[in-house]
């Protein structure tokens, strides 16, 4: 009934607005790095010209990984299209947290899926959906029993992460940037409104989501494990998505130069973009001590939501 009614309460809501996140305080942006290594292989890219395989058709997504940015998102793609019955959408698309895409209709959003054959299940992943006001209640609208996948790590260093990306896009772009510090404290107190730091609170967030999907049709992906060691979290995964066991060991390797694992599959070794792991800038041990007490309560408040707990700091 959530869904029915989420659905023609979005009918009217539907605008061209610019999406919300653009709004930003400081110099930070939403858009999480999608620059690939340009040898990647997909299953698929939603603008191939070439002529589908035989008995192949475009599907709404089965399951969708809905976060969160700098969470993991894009190793967790990678390393889940190693499975032969996972056909994986190539760019993130936006479709249920940008006004001005979901404006253009389911059947634009179906045409950027993947082609898959009828044993494969479609993932698409934009991080965005997590912390977007309207993603849940849209998602459910368009299919209540989805499976969804969310990954996170420890909120702290996501935030960190978050402006890592950023400052390094803006030094890219010769635009003017700031020390972590100045966007972390204002007037001596702690930035609670600075967006990498909302986009951490797991629990506010967690909520949103809850109201529209049962817990159980959300499985979250502990990032920090899956960095430390991936065969365990994406054996879960497996599970969760009910696709028989095919990822395995052999299917990782510990790249030293990068500092983590690297993908091997199809006779082919590839890792992500140099723009993922990049070293995070050393912080005021007073600030992140202010950052980290700050997310404590949410913290503690996300544990009991999601009934479990995480070794975060």
């Amino acid at each position: 009934m959530a869904c029915f009614l989420a659905s023609a309460f979005l009918l009217v809501l539907q605008t061209y607005a610019a999406p919300p996140e653009f709004v930003q305080e400081g110099f930070d942006i939403t858009l999480d790095s999608v620059d690939l290594d340009p040898g990647l292989p997909y299953n698929i890219s939603g603008d191939d010209p070439s002529p589908p395989p035989p008995g192949t058709n475009k599907r709404a997504p089965h399951s969708i990984i809905i976060g969160v940015r700098k969470g993991g998102t894009r190793a967790l793609l990678e390393m889940l299209d190693i499975h032969p019955e996972v056909a994986a959408a190539a760019t993130e698309v936006h479709f249920f947290d940008w006004d001005e895409n979901y404006a253009k209709g389911f059947e634009w959003y179906r045409e950027l899926m993947p082609y898959s054959y009828p044993h494969q299940i479609t993932v698409e992943k934009t991080p965005g959906y997590f912390t977007s006001a309207l993603a849940p209640e849209r998602i459910c609208a368009m299919n209540s029993s989805i499976k969804l996948l969310l990954i996170l790590r420890d909120p702290a260093e996501r935030v960190i992460s978050d402006y890592t990306q950023v400052y390094f896009n803006r030094l890219e772009n010769h635009k003017p940037v700031q020390a972590i510090e100045n966007l972390l404290v204002r007037n001596g107190a702690l930035n609670i409104r600075y967006k990498a730091i909302q986009r951490s609170l797991y629990d506010v967030h967690m909520r949103n989501w809850l109201r529209y999907f049962p817990l159980e049709q959300i499985h979250i992906v502990d990032g920090d494990a899956l960095i430390r060691d991936p065969l365990p979290e994406l054996q879960r995964v497996e599970r969760f998505l009910n696709l028989p066991p095919r990822i395995v060991s052999s299917n990782f390797y510990f790249n030293q130069t990068k500092g983590f694992y690297c993908i091997r599959s199809d006779g082919r070794e590839r890792c992500l973009h140099e723009s993922k792991g990049r070293p995070h800038p050393a912080v005021n041990s007073t600030v992140l001590q202010q950052l980290r007490s700050y997310l404590q309560e949410h913290n503690r408040t996300f544990f009991r939501l999601v009934r479990r707990t995480f070794d975060w700091q």
